[in-house]
C-alpha cells in the first residue's frame, strides 16, 4: 500500500528539511488539494446535472458557452462573485455570516477519510465511519443556523424542518454504515475497500463488493442519502411551492452560491461513502498491478451513483412532509434495525463463512422486497389521484335538483 504523505515527507527530508518542515509542507499541501477539490468538483457535477436533466426532460441543456456549454458553470460562478452581498437588517450577523461557511466546511472536511485509492487518502482514522457521522450535524447545524438568523418566517419554518428531516433520515442512514462494519470488522475506510477484492485464479477483478451480500443496507443508505442531501424526491427543505426558497431565502451572491457548493458537494461525496462502503471504492481490474488505476475506479463510480441521484431527480415526484416522515420511521428506521440485529444473528452462527453470507443475503432480499413494495403502493396512489386536493362531500357548488316540497 502506497502511503503518500510518508512518500513525500521522506523525499523532502532526503532533501536536507528538517522532520518537522517536511510533515508541515506535506500536511499544507495535503490541505491544500482536499480544499481546491470542491470548487472545481462543483462545477462539474453543475454540467453533469444540467445536462442529464435536460436529457430526460428532452431539452438540450447548456450547448452555447464553450464546446458543449462547458463553460456556462463557470460563467454563472463569475455571476455569483460579482453580485451584491445583501444582508437583512435585523439578522443576527454572527449567526448569519457563519452558516454558509460551516454549511461548506462540513463537507469538505468529509474527504480527509475518503480512499480515492489503496493508500491515497487524507488520513486512515480507525475510527473513519463514526468521524463521518459526526461531519452529519455540521450541516443539519449550519442550516439550522441560517433559517433562525435570518428572521425570517419562511426561513424559521425551513430550518425546523432541517431538524425533522435530516435528522429522521439521518438515523437509518448511519445504521445502514454499519452493516460494512460488521462484515469487515473495523471503521477504517480504506481497509472496507481492501476487504472487497474478488480473486478468481490468483487474479483481483476488485467487484467482491458488499452490496452483493448486503443489498438492503446499501438501497437504505441510498435513499436516506437523497433525503440528506435534499435532492428529489425529498427536497422539501427548499420547497419553491411551500417555502419559497428555504432557509437560505434571506442569502445573496456568494452567500447564497456557498450553500449550493455544498449541496452538490454533499450530494457527490455521499455518493462517494457509498461507493467505499458497498462498492469495493476504488478496487478493479489490474489495481494490485498499477495503483493508479484505483482512482479512476473510484471516480467513475462516484460519478456513476451520482448520475443515478440526478436520475431520480428528474424522475420522480415531490413526496409530502407526513409521507416522507412516515416513510423514515415506520419504513426505513424499523427494517434496517431488523436488518443489524439479522446480521449480528447471523455472522455469530457456528457454520463455515459463505452460509453466513448467504444467511445475511436472504434477510436483506426480504427487506429489499418491503421496501419496493411500500415505494410501488406510493407511486401507484400518485398515479390515481386527482387535480383535487379533496373531494366535496356536501351539495355546495354542485348541480343538484332542488328537493321537491310538499305543496307541489
Amino acid at each position: 500500500m502506497l502511503n503518500w504523505s510518508a512518500a513525500l515527507s521522506q523525499f523532502l527530508m532526503n532533501l536536507g528539511l528538517p522532520q518537522e518542515v517536511a510533515l508541515g509542507i506535506t500536511f499544507f499541501i495535503g490541505a491544500l488539494v482536499l480544499a481546491s477539490i470542491g470548487p472545481v468538483l462543483a462545477l462539474v457535477l453543475i454540467h453533469i446535472t444540467r445536462k442529464v436533466i435536460s436529457r430526460i426532460q428532452d431539452r438540450l441543456g447548456p450547448n452555447r458557452l464553450g464546446p458543449w456549454g462547458i463553460f456556462q458553470s463557470a460563467a454563472d460562478a463569475v455571476k455569483l462573485l460579482s453580485k451584491e452581498d445583501i444582508r437583512p437588517a435585523e439578522a443576527d450577523v454572527i449567526a448569519y455570516t457563519m452558516a454558509p461557511l460551516l454549511a461548506v466546511f462540513g463537507v469538505i472536511m468529509s474527504l480527509a477519510v475518503i480512499p480515492f485509492a489503496n493508500g491515497l487518502i487524507g488520513v486512515d482514522l480507525n475510527v473513519g465511519v463514526l468521524y463521518l457521522v459526526a461531519l452529519g450535524s455540521i450541516g443539519i447545524m449550519s442550516a439550522l443556523m441560517a433559517g433562525w438568523s435570518s428572521n425570517n418566517k419562511y426561513a424559521l419554518l425551513a430550518g425546523f424542518r432541517v431538524v425533522a428531516q435530516l435528522l429522521s433520515y439521518e438515523i437509518p442512514m448511519v445504521l445502514a454504515m454499519l452493516g460494512p462494519v460488521l462484515l469487515v470488522g473495523s471503521m477504517r475506510m480504506n481497509q472496507i475497500a481492501a476487504f472487497q477484492r474478488l480473486e478468481i485464479a490468483g487474479f483481483n477483478i476488485g467487484a467482491g463488493y458488499t452490496a452483493f451480500i448486503i443489498p438492503a443496507m446499501a438501497m437504505i443508505f441510498f435513499i436516506s442519502a437523497l433525503a440528506e442531501s435534499e435532492q428529489t424526491p425529498f427536497d422539501l427543505l427548499e420547497a419553491e411551492s411551500e417555502l419559497i426558497a428555504g432557509f437560505h431565502i434571506e442569502y445573496s451572491g456568494m452567500k447564497f452560491a456557498m450553500f449550493f457548493l455544498a449541496q452538490f458537494l454533499n450530494s457527490f461525496f455521499l455518493g462517494a461513502i457509498m461507493v467505499t462502503l458497498f462498492f469495493g471504492g476504488w478496487q478493479g481490474p489490474f489495481v494490485d498491478q498499477l495503483p493508479i488505476l484505483g482512482v479512476v475506479y473510484f471516480l467513475i463510480k462516484c460519478f456513476a451513483v451520482y448520475v443515478v441521484m440526478q436520475w431520480v431527480r428528474g424522475t420522480f415526484p415531490r413526496v409530502r412532509i407526513d409521507q416522507m416522515m412516515d416513510f423514515a420511521w415506520k419504513v426505513l428506521v424499523p427494517l434496517v434495525l431488523l436488518l443489524i440485529l439479522w446480521q449480528m444473528v447471523a455472522l455469530k452462527l457456528p457454520v463455515p463463512t459463505w452460509i453466513q453470507y448467504v444467511s445475511v443475503f436472504v434477510g436483506n432480499i426480504v427487506v429489499v422486497g418491503i421496501v419496493l413494495g411500500v415505494l410501488g403502493r406510493y407511486f401507484r396512489g400518485e398515479q390515481l389521484r386527482t387535480k383535487r386536493a379533496f373531494e366535496p362531500k356536501s351539495l355546495i357548488g354542485t348541480m343538484q335538483p332542488a328537493p321537491e316540497t310538499a305543496g307541489d
